[in-house]
């Protein structure tokens, strides 16, 4: 059972790593309808311009994020803002993460996404799974300490996160599923049913959802085995890129990259996100043994390879999904990177794989 704990040095330094998309804090100023005028009131003690914030590629840190979430709250007219803001973070928000859970099998096989590729979008969050009897329980935690109404917050937010992804894969609403709190029953529980469907708990000494086997084995109706794979291939390189190198500046453009749209970042927009300019972006890459091209390549030629090998697309399929928009042009840089086209890199991968 994993519970809220103290952070370490080395944990300290890793919350102060911009690595968290600012898609989330910009969904916290839609709930709050706040006006462009109103931006600097959700960035109050940030250090972030209104500008910054508005960029889809920016990342915050751990505090950021945390300080903005805080600010909203205290902006909110809503008690309940938690639960409010839950709803507003559908699959969609969530990038390849939330692609891979909608395309799962089943509930139990999104549950292990969350848990395995939660941290490469929130890296302060932590899911366990527990397996008690016939239920399947699902422990949320957070690697810094937090106010009691943050935690309050994100406690409702991810359980509104949970059963709409449940609800999704298993068609209809997660009746089954019991909810546990850490915090004490707030004077606004009776909204807890608009947007829960099962019965909850408070004052536990975890943040917990628990819900029966069988219903995390329901097949899901749309799943899809080739987007599942493909977005499995692109969460376990943003983790190992997480867990390799998490400080670079290497690690930031490739999360970036990976988190938007394949070829579309560019130099000058990955170097404004991260603050710098692309002469300071390009040197300290340079320090760390590459450049932005060599990046964007490794990971547009790492994806090629994936689809080529695990997937029927066509190559112009492919192209298009990489974002080169003339097929002509993705030939040249696939022969570039492996001195072949991409038709013979399958033929020659399916032969191997049959010897």
């Amino acid at each position: 059972m994993i519970k809220t704990t103290h952070l370490t040095e080395a944990e300290l330094t890793d919350s102060s790593t911009a690595s968290i998309p600012s898609n989330y804090a910009r969904l916290i100023g839609r709930e709050l309808a706040l006006q462009v005028r109103d931006i600097p009131k959700l960035l109050k003690f940030t250090a972030l311009s209104s500008k910054q914030f508005m960029q889809e590629d920016t990342l915050l840190t751990a505090q950021q994020q945390i300080q903005i979430l805080h600010n909203g709250l205290h902006l909110s007219e809503h008690p309940d803002f938690g639960l409010r803001l839950g709803r507003r973070l559908t699959p969609s928000t969530h990038g390849a993460m939330g692609f891979l859970v909608n395309s799962s099998p089943n509930l139990y096989i999104a549950l292990q996404a969350f848990q395995a590729f939660l941290p490469t979008r929130i890296s302060f969050a932590r899911l366990s799974l527990h397996m008690h009897g016939d239920t399947v329980t699902c422990y949320i935690s957070f690697d810094i300490e937090l106010h009691p109404a943050i935690l309050r917050t994100l406690s409702e937010t991810c359980a509104v996160i949970f059963c709409a992804c449940a609800e999704f894969i298993i068609g209809r609403p997660v009746v089954e599923a019991r909810i546990s709190f850490m915090h004490d029953e707030p004077s606004y529980s009776k909204c807890y049913s608009d947007y829960l469907q099962g019965p909850c708990s408070f004052a536990a000494p975890d943040l917990g959802i628990s819900i029966p086997l069988a219903v995390c084995e329901i097949p899901n109706a749309s799943a899809n085995h080739e987007s599942y794979t493909i977005a499995m291939r692109q969460c376990e390189m943003m983790l190992a890129q997480l867990k390799s190198h998490k400080h670079s500046s290497t690690y930031q453009i490739e999360k970036m990259m990976l988190s938007h749209p394949l070829g579309e970042l560019s130099e000058e927009d990955a170097a404004a996100a991260l603050f710098i300019s692309k002469r300071t972006l390009a040197r300290r890459l340079k320090d760390e043994g590459g450049s932005f091209r060599q990046i964007r390549d490794k990971i547009l030629s790492q994806q090629a390879v994936s689809y080529l090998c695990q997937s029927d697309m066509s190559t112009e399929a492919i192209s298009v999904l990489l974002n080169y928009h003339d097929r002509a042009n993705f030939r040249r840089a696939f022969k570039r990177w492996f001195n072949m086209s991409p038709n013979d890199y399958r033929q020659k991968s399916a032969k191997k794989g049959r010897m």
